[in-house]
């Protein structure tokens, strides 16, 4: 697969996800919202570790700089 996110897109999930974290862990998202959010962090944390995300591609959506 052909990576399709920028720095910033992937630094900005990753905060997200870590925040969720820590509102899971504080107990302040509980229950089946708690277990989704947390399903949707390991998603972002796994899309930022790999540089690519799926839903980008059927939209044409890049947020990485072209190379030069």
């Amino acid at each position: 697969m052909k990576k399709n996110m920028g720095n910033a897109d992937r630094i900005i999930r990753l905060v997200i996800a870590a925040i969720i974290v820590v509102l899971y862990t504080t107990s302040t998202i509980t229950g089946t919202l708690g277990i989704v959010l947390l399903v949707l962090a390991g998603i972002f944390v796994f899309t930022s570790l790999f540089h690519v995300c799926p839903l980008y591609f059927p939209f044409g959506i890049k947020t990485n700089k072209k190379p030069k």
